[in-house]
């Protein structure tokens, strides 16, 4: 369901928007106690922002890069400034993850991509982060079909859309030839708030009648 923090905070961005929001379905939440990564997240999300593109941008001349931002990173301007200019499938390096300093596509002297260097699971078909792409809207409308699934491995989720709308030989590489760093993913941990589970045990709470 949409939350008034959520609002509020596109309210302030002074960007235009769309403030769209759907639920995990039961049998795919997380339990308390499963790791994070033992069920697939942001798929009945992230399809739904597909849904509303396919039904709310369908004529052919509107203009857009799709996008997945993610609350655990932070960006750069200069990213968004290079989408603008993808015709197709556009990647680049990521910060700070799959166990690396910087996650990258390998360009050869032609300026294609030729693969990755990812530690963590290179064997996947497109071995990126879901801040290190961004796809053309008009892909997404020659593609009608393509979607995130439920039914892929962990990190496969990457792999499993690229696949659908482009090759790796049709990818391009922005960011100077992905030599340099515009997304970090940095992360978003669970603080410890002891004190404020001794509040909430007395029916009290640090944070009434704020947003926090």
């Amino acid at each position: 369901m949409k939350t008034s923090l959520v609002a509020n905070l596109l309210y302030k961005s002074n960007l235009n928007y769309t403030h769209l929001a759907i639920g995990t379905p039961a049998e795919w939440k997380r339990k308390l106690k499963e790791p994070k990564w033992k069920k697939p997240r942001g798929v009945k999300q992230r399809n739904k922002a597909l849904e509303w593109l396919r039904s709310n941008r369908a004529n052919k001349n509107d203009e857009g890069i799709i996008f997945f931002a993610d609350d655990d990173n932070t960006y750069s301007v200069e990213l968004f400034n290079e989408m603008r200019t993808i015709k197709g499938v556009g990647v680049w390096p990521v910060g700070l993850v799959g166990g690396l300093l910087v996650e990258k596509p390998l360009i050869n002297s032609k300026g294609k991509v030729i693969g990755w260097n990812s530690a963590w699971r290179p064997e996947r078909p497109f071995p990126v982060d879901m801040a290190g792409f961004a796809i053309n809207l008009k892909v997404l409308h020659n593609h009608p079909n393509a979607a995130f699934s439920w039914d892929v491995s962990r990190g496969y989720q990457e792999s499993a859309i690229l696949s659908q709308v482009t090759t790796v030989e049709q990818l391009e590489p922005m960011a100077d030839n992905c030599s340099k760093v515009y997304v970090w993913h940095t992360r978003t941990e669970d603080p410890i708030l002891k004190a404020e589970e001794k509040l909430k045990n007395r029916g009290l709470r640090s944070d009434m009648n704020i947003e926090v």
